[in-house]
């Protein structure tokens, strides 16, 4: 992965087409979406007022974005306030050589992690490798990716394509690579896997200097950091280490202490189907004697300045990363998170991604396809982002091109490659039916033919009908039956 792109991946429907042959892939997300789809299910049943909360999520992201500068200012004033320091990354380049100067100057080789996206996204970890710095993740389904070699899959549960068996021999033969080996004679049973997490973890805990995280939420009146997280491993990254470096995407931030409130109900019904996490970690700079003598804030942009200059896909920027969007989309649960080819699997990913990388590469530009647009994800989603309204928005974009903006100017981007006939097949529709005469003609004759029209269709039409009928054309079309029953005189 380089600056948060998986180097080396096709485009969505050719990974898709591999990762849905893979039997045991499938019914590991097919029990991990569902459980926790249900649970969701429930614990969202449990408010009379979930709606409302919706709603008030929704307004207060939207408001925030709105003003993002205010707040973004108002942060930074607080943090160093507070005596932290601030620093502003442009892109993933930059955010990486800002916090490897970070970790260079404490003179560690080694920092811990807590599970953080905006890393992910940016490639982090290995540019920490290329300057001969090692950063351990202390997020169990965090550690599994990072000791098998993978990549995450899932936003909330990051190895959710791994089950138990294969976590156990992850642990079994790569442990010992980063540290305390697993026990002898591990089992598959859970809460030996998790003990065995729990020794290897420990050791890193109590000798770590540095440690790297990300946040939930920024409260902009106060300057204060929140990570919400279920294991501790956040609670322990953000206490001990005596220097601490967070990454956080500048659409993070929340005006007020009132305003964090609705989210903390949001966020852990719609995420883990709790009513409040085990672990809620709170932070204000540095205090003396009271964990991290020194405290950094990287805010990142990356793309989502440019994303807020979109009136339609700027909304994307509510997300929470909660990631109930993707348990309930069919395409995720049979395709996987590892096709989108990205840090942001699933529904959210197929336009949030498009709009901090743009629709350049041929995965990029295939991502706002990787949906049956059947509005599962919009109903589930805490802060009401319209994602079929904005894949629609993406589609167009990719196949007309025009203007967007781009590193914070107005460019028009040409139309991505292999489109063609799909741009000639609307703009005939859209002629054909501007002219009703014409639409009338094409009916009587598609239904004249009829009999000769192939179960399959030819050309770039083949993939729809791979998995699909041909819809049978009728004898007449409603126009002439209205006209042969009802319409005696009329036109």
């Amino acid at each position: 992965m380089s600056g948060g792109t998986y180097l080396g991946m096709p485009a969505f429907p050719k990974a898709a087409a591999r990762s849905t042959r893979n039997a045991t892939l499938r019914g590991n997300l097919r029990h991990a979406t569902h459980t926790i789809r249900d649970k969701r299910a429930r614990a969202v049943a449990e408010l009379d007022d979930w709606q409302r909360l919706r709603a008030a999520g929704a307004a207060i992201k939207t408001r925030t974005l709105r003003h993002l500068d205010h707040y973004l200012e108002q942060v930074e004033y607080a943090v160093t306030a507070a005596g932290g320091h601030v620093h502003w990354a442009a892109d993933a380049a930059e955010a990486n050589r800002i916090v490897t100067r970070l970790v260079r100057a404490t003179g560690e080789t080694e920092v811990i992690k807590v599970k953080s996206m905006a890393t992910q996204e940016i490639g982090l970890n290995e540019a920490l490798a290329e300057a001969g710095i090692t950063a351990c993740e202390t997020d169990l389904a965090e550690l599994i990716v990072q000791l098998g070699d993978d990549l995450p899959s899932h936003i909330l549960v990051p190895a959710i394509h791994r089950n138990r068996s294969e976590i156990r021999d992850i642990f079994r033969a790569r442990m010992a690579d980063w540290g305390r080996p697993a026990p002898d004679g591990l089992t598959d049973r859970p809460a030996d896997l998790a003990e065995a997490a729990r020794l290897h973890l420990r050791e890193k805990f109590l000798r770590a200097k540095v440690a790297i995280s990300g946040a939930n939420f920024m409260v902009a009146e106060t300057g204060t950091l929140v990570v919400v997280e279920s294991e501790g491993n956040g609670r322990m990254c953000l206490t001990l280490p005596e220097t601490l470096i967070s990454v956080v995407g500048i659409e993070k931030v929340v005006p007020t202490w009132r305003d964090l409130e609705v989210f903390l109900q949001l966020l852990p019904r719609s995420s883990t189907a709790e009513r409040m996490n085990p672990y809620t970690s709170m932070w204000t700079g540095t205090t003396d004697g009271d964990g991290p003598r020194a405290f950094h804030l990287v805010l990142l942009d990356n793309g989502r300045t440019d994303t807020l200059a979109d009136t339609v896909g700027r909304q994307a920027l509510r997300c929470i990363r909660c990631s109930a969007c993707l348990n309930v989309c069919p395409v995720y649960e049979r395709a996987g998170g590892h096709a989108y080819g990205s840090a942001y699997p699933g529904p959210i990913g197929a336009v949030l991604t498009p709009q901090l990388r743009g629709t350049d590469s041929e995965l990029d530009a295939s991502l706002p396809y990787a949906s049956s647009l059947c509005g599962a994800c919009y109903e589930v989603c805490p802060v009401a982002i319209d994602i079929p309204e904005v894949l629609v928005h993406l589609r167009e974009r990719v196949v007309e091109g025009g203007p967007v903006t781009r590193d914070g100017r107005k460019v028009v981007i040409r139309p991505a490659k292999g489109h063609a006939a799909e741009r000639a097949a609307m703009r005939a529709a859209r002629w054909t039916f501007d002219h009703p005469g014409v639409l009338r003609t094409v009916q009587r004759l598609a239904a004249r033919t009829r009999r000769l029209h192939p179960e399959n269709l030819p050309g770039p039409g083949r993939a729809w009908t791979d998995t699909r009928a041909v819809p049978e054309v009728p004898a007449e079309s409603f126009r002439d039956w209205w006209q042969r029953t009802r319409g005696e005189g009329t036109e």
